[in-house]
This record gives C-alpha cells, sequence and structure tokens, in this order.
C-alpha cells in the first residue's frame, strides 16, 4: 500500500511538472521574434511575406561649421567621376556655367595728380565754363546760348554739345535748374554719363594676350608701348614686342631701347618687312616663350589712304592665323592736341578695324580736353588709357568717375588757382 501511494505521488509531480516546463516554452515563442527557419502565419497560408521594413537611419546634427564647408571627395573614385557627377556647392557649377573672371584690379585713385595733369584742360575748358556762372546765383536760361560756344570752342563737338544742351534745356522745363549751382552739378551729371562707355587697363583674357596698336604720324605709339610695357613688367607679367613699323627704322630702334630698359623681348625684321610677317611671328614667340603680353606696333598711316588701311586689316588677318581669336584688343592712339581732326580720325579707323578702345596722349599739353567727350559720345569706344606726361606714369588709366571729378571738381577757387 505504502508503495502505491509512492507511485502515485511521483507520478503526480512529474505532470506536474511537465505541465509548467511546456508553459514556459510556449509563452517564450509568443515574445520571440520569428526567425528565418521558422515559417511564418502567412507563409503557411500561401499569401506573400511583407517586404521588412529598414531601420531607420538617423544622421547626426552638424556644427554651421562643417555644414558650410567645402565638399572634400570622400575616395579617389570620386575624385575621377566628371564635374556633372560631383555635387558642388556652386550652382554655377552644377549647371555647367564656369565662374566669371575676376574684374582687372582698379589703382587707387589719385585724384590730385590726375587734376595736376589736366591743368592746362581746367585752367582753358573748365575756366570758361565756370566764368559763365560766376556771381549768379539765379540761373539766366541765356546762359545756355554762351555755354554751347564754350563748348564748341573747347572741341567737344558740335553734335555732342547739341545732346548735352537738349538734356539741360529738358531739365529747365521740368523746373529742375533754379540755380547756377544745380546747372553746374547736371552738367558734371552729363559728362559722367556721356564718359561712363567703359575703360580701364588691358586685360589679360589670353596667354598671351595680342593687343595691337594703330594711328597715323607722330601721335606717339612707340611711346605708348614703352609705357604700357613698363607698366605690366613691373606687375610682374611677362612682355614680348613686335616692331611692326618696318618702314621706319627709328621706330625700330626706339622700340629696342625700350625693351632693353623693361627686359622684353623685342621681335622685329629687315628694313622695310612685311609689317605683317613680323606680327605673326611675333606671336609665335610670344606662345613658344610663355608670354604673357604681346604689344604690336605698326606704321603710322594717313587714315583718308585706302591703300595703308588696307595694310592694317592685313596685319590683323595676320596675327588671327597665328593665333585664334587674336588680337584680343585693338587701340587706337590719339594725339589729344589735334583737336576735332582727332575726332575724324578715329571715326574712319573705326570704321575700318574692330576698336576697342582708344589711347588719348599729349592730354596734358591742351586748353581743349572737351574732345574726351566728343569721342566717347560720337564714337561709343571707351577711352582706356590717358597721357599726361612724359614718365611711364604718366600714362594714367581712364576712368570716368576719377576724370569727371578731377575735371570739374574743386570749385571756383581751385579752377582760378590751376
Amino acid at each position: 500500500m505504502t508503495t502505491v501511494v509512492l507511485v502515485v505521488v511521483l507520478v503526480a509531480v512529474a505532470v506536474v511538472g511537465f505541465l509548467a516546463l511546456a508553459r514556459s516554452r510556449g509563452s517564450a515563442r509568443l515574445l520571440a521574434p520569428p526567425s528565418a527557419a521558422q515559417p511564418s502565419a502567412k507563409a503557411l497560408s500561401g499569401q506573400a511575406p511583407a517586404k521588412p521594413e529598414p531601420p531607420a537611419r538617423t544622421t547626426p546634427a552638424l556644427p554651421p561649421q562643417a555644414r558650410s564647408a567645402p565638399r572634400v571627395p570622400a575616395s579617389p573614385v570620386e575624385e575621377s567621376l566628371p564635374p556633372s557627377a560631383v555635387v558642388s556647392e556652386d550652382p554655377r557649377a552644377r549647371s555647367g556655367t564656369p565662374a566669371p573672371a575676376p574684374p582687372p584690379v582698379r589703382a587707387t585713385k589719385d585724384i590730385a595728380s590726375l587734376r595736376k595733369g589736366l591743368a592746362a584742360t581746367r585752367g582753358g575748358f573748365i575756366a570758361k565754363l565756370t566764368a559763365l556762372f560766376q556771381g549768379k546765383k539765379e540761373f539766366d536760361p541765356a546762359i545756355l546760348e554762351r555755354l554751347e560756344e564754350v563748348m564748341i570752342a573747347s572741341d567737344v563737338g558740335p553734335k555732342t554739345a547739341q545732346t548735352i544742351l537738349t538734356r539741360l534745356r529738358e531739365a529747365l522745363d521740368r523746373n529742375e535748374l533754379r540755380d547756377s549751382e544745380a546747372v553746374w552739378t547736371a552738367l558734371r551729371a552729363e559728362a559722367t554719363r556721356i564718359l561712363t562707355i567703359g575703360g580701364g587697363a588691358i586685360r589679360l583674357t589670353a596667354k598671351p594676350t595680342v593687343v595691337l596698336l594703330v594711328g597715323v604720324n607722330g601721335v606717339g605709339k612707340t611711346t605708348t608701348i614703352g609705357k604700357l610695357a613698363t607698366r605690366y613688367n613691373a606687375s610682374n607679367k611677362k612682355v614680348v614686342l613686335a616692331a611692326g613699323d618696318t618702314f621706319r627704322a627709328a621706330a625700330v630702334q626706339q622700340l629696342e631701347v625700350w625693351g632693353k630698359r623693361v627686359g622684353a623681348e623685342v621681335v622685329r625684321g629687315k628694313e622695310g618687312a612685311d609689317p605683317g610677317a613680323v606680327a605673326f611671328d611675333a606671336t609665335n614667340q610670344a606662345k613658344a616663350v610663355g608670354a604673357d603680353l604681346l604689344l604690336v606696333d605698326t606704321a603710322g598711316r594717313l587714315h583718308t589712304k585706302v591703300p595703308l588701311m588696307d595694310e592694317i586689316r592685313k596685319v590683323r588677318k595676320t596675327i588671327a592665323k597665328a593665333m585664334d581669336g587674336a588680337p584680343h584688343e585693338t587701340l587706337l592712339v590719339l594725339d589729344a592736341t589735334t583737336g576735332q581732326n582727332a575726332l575724324q580720325q578715329a571715326i574712319l579707323f573705326r570704321d575700318a578695324l574692330d576698336l576697342t578702345g582708344i589711347v588719348l596722349t599729349k592730354l596734358d599739353g591742351t586748353a581743349k580736353g572737351g574732345i574726351v567727350l566728343g569721342i566717347c559720345d560720337e564714337l561709343r569706344v571707351p577711352v582706356r588709357y590717358v597721357g599726361l606726361g612724359e614718365r611711364a606714369e604718366d600714362l594714367r588709366e581712364f576712368y570716368a568717375d576719377e576724370f569727371v571729378e578731377a575735371l570739374f571738381g574743386g570749385g571756383e577757387g581751385e579752377i582760378a588757382a590751376a
């Protein structure tokens, strides 16, 4: 009997233990995710299992310096990708448009020395204008007629003088010119408007940048080339000079003197050689030595002589054969002391050549500096340099605001003292 009771107790304990163990395993299966080896309920029912969602990615916050820093390629593979495949912070890079070249560095304003160089014009043209307004607080419309006479006498030119007077009369009709000071201010504003069509130094847009200088006899082409070579050599630019005035031996010798003075190579031909051939050889030489700037001198030619103008066109075409896009600049050198004759020269040279600028020499030697207004107004070609003396530094870059300030500014007292 005792044995039977013991067996019953052991069986009961075993059953209870088995049930407890089975219950704990079932709970574990309910809590654990289904494994890859275990088919889910949908798989058992024949439905396609749902695609598991990827775990959420969190991007750590970057400090402002890191967010604005330029992108650095992550690997050599990324560095080898074309530009279109690499994200750039510059929208111009994404669109394929190259970033614009930086503008040329403008020299520090020096109004005092510019005003000194314009002393003759300030004592002539500007002094006559000032005399019209001296001692007059109220503006007399009859002054406009006398103003026209002064401008024409100062080589502004009849067309440009008429343009200025028309705009002054329109301002007078709007009751904007109530006193002499207002008229003077309006006159300065008109001069600035006319002159603001460009200007400044030669832009080195290619290597080499080829500049062709043209003009009639005696205007100072060779001297201008020497001064330009001095300026760019001082800026650590490699300059080559082309002695294209092959019909005047003195011009070649003069250019060689400038070349030795500034350390610039001079390419020359035999006396009487074809100027186009000299320009062609000089362009190739400038390319071979890695020059930054090539300045091409040419023989003086009368603008009224058709064969001579045809010859200068041939020189331009020959340069273009040696280098695509050259010459990059064609500057006309004019003598400011010749007045309206200089304007007529400029018109014919502009019609024959694609002029990019004017160099106005000997401006310090004339009281009729109004020619600057006439040239810019009628030709719509910018003045790039003005010559105010014999020294290399006396060849000044032309900027409209500085020129007007030096010419018109200072008041009556300074004009009288100029």
